[in-house]
């Protein structure tokens, strides 16, 4: 059972100019509790939680820990009060060890003995199950071991308050249910526990409460074991909405990409894509599953046309001419023409396609001014299209010529994806269209999704959650250390299977279907 109050946070208001992030927020969090904090995107969530880490501070109201108000001006000032926030970007030295990076920073006279950081380091570990070697380098380590450095490192510290942003977001379900158990241990070891998340299963399974914010304010909480995940939405958002993927079978598929045989080695020789091969149909999705950095980006860069390959094919089936193309002797602008587009979206999404300074109006005439046409554009369906998109997505902005870096994230991802479905591609390529987003805007970019579907697109999805890979793909493929360990019909894997071929173990193994995996290899005939 929770414990007595560690920290209270009363009629708490933070503002970025006119805009109003948190509004007069009271929030309580128990001693040997894991409390998650729900909200749509721009919700403030993640404002209120940085304000208690010291990363931002309050314009009104009071912050209490264990029972003593505090003030909090920074994130050393957090740590001497015991809060310690894990950020979904890791902060770690590459080059440093687990022992090394936990220490960084700490003030203490004279040089680190790092054989006695090791042993406390293992001491924390045993006592809450974590499994981390003190002396392995950062660049060695998976996503889940940085996340784990993380955490120790906070522990470490001498932290009793814990903040974790989207912890699960590029973690396996065996990595995920390690945490999971961590986590509890922790709880009932007494401390208190806060999670920024969006995955409401991942809520109603950690977490004791729910509390929820609404565009910045609170507007209550409840106890998970009350709730579901109907009840969860309509209190974040208000109303009541679907939360069903209605996955429509495919309707006379046609091969539209196939890839065959393809391999990318990088400068210092390590193969980022090894003799990949698997075709995309039309009316279809091909969901892409892997651990971060298993060669999805490369994947997608090479079929664009941004990634040298040194060898294999990347043919196209262009149902307008009825011709085939083999897009490795293609520029990216003549692959965009011919119907191929990609719509990724990675941590720095104005760093892909959109230009910072422009507004939407000019971000859709891209092309039309790399064709040299210049100034003397028609920007009238250009700005159509951005009003059309602005009322179909719920993109929020104050207008449509204002710069899109003044947009949150979750919301330039909506002007990305929207701007390729406007194109009518045959072949829409997206990666992690709904990262960060919350699970109303999540579920309006699946629907947008089937509707390209069934319209003929040939539609490939890389994402990070895997319930959503199984409920919105046909097929699935999976990638691990840049090759395929299996294509599986969606409809015929678990969770946990999609998990352990992540890892590296092939679809064969695990006894599944073998006329689907197989088809690499009738490619490679």
């Amino acid at each position: 059972m929770a414990g007595s109050t560690a920290i209270e946070l009363k009629n708490i208001t933070k503002r970025f100019g006119s805009i109003v992030a948190n509004k007069g927020v009271n929030l309580k969090v128990y001693e040997g509790e894991i409390l998650s904090i729900l909200g749509e995107n721009g919700s403030g969530k993640t404002t209120l939680m940085n304000m208690i880490a010291g990363i931002y501070f309050p314009d009104e109201g009071h912050i209490y820990v264990r029972g003593q108000e505090a003030v909090i001006r920074s994130p050393r000032d957090a740590f001497d009060l015991g809060i310690g926030m894990i950020h979904q970007h890791f902060k770690l030295v590459d080059v440093f060890s687990a022992a090394e990076n936990i220490v960084l920073g700490l003030d203490e006279k004279g040089r680190y003995d790092i054989r006695k950081v090791a042993q406390r380091v293992r001491e924390i570990s045993e006592r809450y199950g974590f499994d981390i070697d003190p002396n392995k380098k950062i660049h060695e380590m998976s996503v889940s071991e940085k996340q784990t450095v993380e955490i120790v490192k906070v522990l470490y510290r001498g932290a009793d308050i814990l903040i974790l942003d989207e912890p699960t977001a590029v973690l396996t379900p065996q990595e995920t249910k390690k945490l999971f158990d961590v986590l509890r241990r922790m709880r009932d070891d007494g401390k208190s526990i806060i999670i920024i998340t969006h995955k409401l299963h991942e809520v109603l399974s950690l977490s004791d409460r729910v509390a929820v914010l609404r565009r910045g304010e609170y507007v209550g909480e409840i106890e998970t074991t009350k709730a579901d995940e109907a009840m969860l939405t309509e209190m974040m958002v208000g109303k009541k909405i679907s939360l069903n993927i209605k996955r429509s079978e495919p309707v006379n598929p046609v091969d539209r990409l196939v890839v065959k045989n393809i391999n990318c080695v990088n400068w210092e020789g390590i193969k980022l894509l090894d003799n990949i091969s698997f075709t995309a149909r039309s009316g279809e999705i091909l969901g892409i599953a892997g651990i971060a950095g298993s060669g999805q980006r490369e994947l997608l860069e090479a079929i664009a046309g941004l990634q040298h390959l040194d060898e294999g094919e990347i043919l196209y089936h262009n149902p307008k001419t009825g011709n085939t193309d083999d897009l490795r002797d293609k520029t990216p602008m003549q692959i965009r023409d011919l119907g191929v587009r990609l719509s990724f979206v990675p941590e720095d999404r104005l760093g892909m396609g959109l230009v910072a300074s422009m507004g939407m109006v000019d971000n859709m005439l891209l092309k039309s001014y790399s064709e040299g046409k210049g100034l003397f554009v028609d920007r009238k369906p250009a700005r159509e299209m951005a009003e059309r998109l602005i009322g179909e997505l719920g993109i929020v902005t104050p207008g449509v010529d204002t710069p899109v870096r003044m947009m949150s994230g979750g919301n330039v991802q909506k002007v990305l994806l929207g701007r390729e479905i406007e194109s009518s591609p045959q072949v829409l390529i997206t990666a992690y269209p709904v990262r960060g987003l919350d699970i109303n805007s999540s579920y309006l970019i699946y629907d947008l999704l089937n509707q390209q579907k069934k319209k003929g697109v040939a539609v490939v999805y890389i994402g990070e959650d895997l319930d959503v890979l199984l409920e919105l793909s046909d097929r699935i493929m999976v990638l691990c250390h840049g090759k395929i360990t299996g294509i599986v019909d969606a409809k015929k894997l678990t969770k946990e299977q999609l998990g352990l071929m992540m890892t590296g173990t092939e679809a064969g193994e695990l006894g599944l279907d073998k006329s689907i995996a197989s088809e690499k290899k009738e490619e490679q005939a």
